[in-house]
């Protein structure tokens, strides 16, 4: 007998309730292995989106020309490029009022910058508390699935005058699937958690120096004349 058959029969012969307890882990398991090929998507996008925007920030373009450039591609922003979009929109607007102090123009800028930020940490942290709970709940699912079967072997004992290994353990091998295959969900699952937990605080950082960094350039040209427009979709400023 294989493996394989083996499996399927140990799967098979368990009862019900234990069967659908396997059933159940199983359908998590593809859940989760989806789940995490497509966070290693988002990501990988979001790292290789921020590395692009970054080297193109400081390459020394001026900011109206680098924000025309974005505008032109909202259907394919990354987060960075977001949060530059929402910082550099506001600033302008705020700069048309008449009479506004710069400190108002900055508080409207960071606020709109740190908006910005939450919305793409929180897409990119979706779907990661899916995972925690697979990680840590599998596991006692297989135990439960695991315990029925062997309440069941046990109690099926009782109706015999002489009970045998040969007799409880074939029913014990069934019940002990269940925690394997909980096993074999959650192990992926919490190590994909764990990787993308880091993957998620070093963007977070990321992020959040990059709104410093832009907020102390924004905060040098609020102080400056505002100059006339050169493009109907925003003011010229001087370069960074």
């Amino acid at each position: 007998m294989t493996a394989d058959q083996s499996l399927i029969s140990l799967f098979t012969n368990a009862s019900l309730l234990v069967q659908l307890v396997m059933l159940l882990l199983l359908l998590t398991s593809i859940i989760s292995w989806a789940l995490i090929v497509q966070r290693w998507q988002v990501f990988s996008r979001a790292k290789k989106g921020f590395d692009q925007f970054e080297n193109t920030f400081w390459s020394g373009i001026e900011l109206t020309k680098l924000y025309q450039k974005v505008s032109s591609q909202r259907s394919e922003l990354s987060g960075t490029e977001n949060i530059f979009l929402s910082g550099f929109k506001e600033f302008i607007r705020l700069r048309k009022q008449p009479a506004i102090q710069a400190a108002a123009v900055m508080e409207g800028a960071q606020r709109a910058m740190r908006v910005s930020a939450s919305r793409e940490i929180e897409r990119l942290e979706a779907h990661l508390p899916f995972l925690a709970t697979v990680g840590s709940v599998s596991p006692y699912v297989g135990l439960f699935g695991t315990v029925w079967g062997i309440m069941n072997s046990l109690r099926a004992l009782g109706s015999v005058q002489q009970a045998t290994l040969s007799m409880v353990a074939p029913g014990i091998s069934e019940a002990l699937v269940a925690t394997a295959i909980g096993l074999f969900v959650a192990i992926p699952a919490v190590v994909a958690y764990n990787r993308y937990t880091n993957y998620l605080q070093g963007m977070t950082n990321r992020y959040d120096m990059f709104l410093e960094e832009f907020t102390s350039i924004l905060h040098r040209q609020a102080h400056m004349p505002l100059t006339m427009p050169q493009s109907k979709s925003v003011e010229t400023e001087d370069s960074h």
